[in-house]
């Protein structure tokens, strides 16, 4: 094979079940349609009216430690991603962290290459910095990040987002945009809308929502000059509806060439010779990930959790060791941890089990973008070549 031929024509095997749940979760998204206006009108509302749950003066997590965070809880009976904004103004400290975070669309880590890649996904470049929600209403505009802490008031030119001469607008204008705050050139990256004008995106798709948007991988997205540092790529399924919380139907990818952070790193900066993930300690010592429904990893020794004072919901580290992890049929079989002690305070969330994955994957057989345009070029994908889109407002 010549040293520039890259595109084989086969696909990587899959290794877990990522594409069942991508189609549940379209089917899911059906059949649980909510009041989309309602569910606008109190994130709205929320995020202009919520305390902060850490002074803003208190310095935030890195980047690494809040884009590498782990992306979902599971539903509790105390705490709810639906809370009216009564009882949401209500909540203090970590509650309010993990309300917040529930209501951003977060994406899985891409384990396997998604069907249908060339007809049915959008991908850009992933800016690198904060993520955060932008709402404009009442004449300003408010930024929050994912901790429910405020990143920026300031007065903008979308709609109901500066005081103006002119004040007969209506208290039913309002926009949330879902942005990353990019640090070098102080600039809000817009990459998805909930709500523009008082209308609500939340269950439109991704096709409706990203009409301004029109890139491919081997255009701007990976190998083209962006004016923002990069942090991975970006992958919508253009069916999806937005989603609060984790969702296969948003992917995120990393290499060395388009992310400066693929490979998870500790408090230094430095990354660890073996993996580390974060799991949540439940009852009878069981040790899960953040999905919903949790996967299992394993059991603690109840010695351990007796002698460290350790209870049900904890967050402890644990490093993965030369075992490594295993799989059966796409799905974890046996994992070989060592328990390190608990997780930073500043975390809401265990590991989801994508990222533990892919991050196992990029130390011992990553997923690579030529198997992405493999993928692309193979006769399965190729059998409805899409014709190019023209994208207009």
């Amino acid at each position: 094979m010549a040293p520039h031929d890259l595109r084989r024509p086969f696909k990587r095997a899959a290794i877990s079940d990522q594409q069942k749940r991508r189609e549940l979760s379209l089917l899911r998204q059906e059949q649980n349609r909510r009041d989309a206006q309602q569910q606008a009108r109190c994130l709205a509302s929320s995020i202009l009216s919520l305390q902060s749950p850490v002074p803003e003066s208190e310095p935030e997590q890195s980047d690494i430690e809040l884009e590498t965070a782990p992306e979902i809880e599971k539903e509790s009976g105390t705490l709810s991603k639906d809370l009216d904004v009564p009882r949401a103004s209500k909540l203090r400290g970590p509650e309010v962290r993990k309300w917040f975070a529930r209501q951003l669309m977060l994406p899985e880590w891409m384990i396997d290459v998604p069907d249908r890649l060339s007809q049915d996904w959008y991908v850009y470049a992933r800016p690198a910095g904060k993520r955060c929600f932008v709402v404009s209403s009442n004449g300003t505009t408010v930024s929050r990040q994912r901790n429910g802490s405020i990143l920026h008031h300031f007065p903008s030119a979308l709609p109901a987002g500066a005081k103006t001469r002119d004040s007969s607008g209506s208290g039913q204008s309002y926009c949330i945009l879902d942005c990353i705050f990019h640090e070098l050139d102080q600039t809000y990256y817009v990459i998805d809308m909930v709500c523009w004008n008082g209308y609500s995106l939340y269950d439109c798709t991704s096709e409706f929502r990203f009409f301004w948007l029109n890139s491919k991988i081997e255009e701007s997205a990976y190998t083209g000059v962006v004016p923002y540092v990069k942090d991975g790529l970006l992958f919508y399924n253009k069916h999806a509806h937005y989603q609060t919380g984790n969702t296969p139907l948003v992917l995120v990818w990393k290499d060395e060439n388009c992310s400066q952070y693929v490979i998870d790193t500790d408090s230094k900066g430095e990354i660890p010779s073996q993996q580390q993930v974060v799991l949540e300690l439940q009852d009878n010592g069981k040790l899960v990930t953040s999905d919903d429904p949790p996967v299992l990893f394993g059991y603690l020794d109840g010695d351990i959790i007796q002698k460290s004072g350790l209870h049900s919901g904890n967050l402890l580290r644990f490093a993965v060791s030369d075992g490594g992890l295993s799989f059966v049929d796409g799905k974890l079989d046996k994992a070989d941890l060592n328990y390190l002690g608990k997780a930073n305070r500043g975390r809401a969330f265990a590991d989801s089990y994508s990222k533990v994955v892919f991050q196992f994957t990029v130390r011992h057989s990553p997923l690579k973008i030529d198997d992405l345009l493999a993928s692309i070029n193979s006769p399965d994908d190729q059998e409805k070549k899409p014709c190019d889109v023209e994208m207009v407002g």
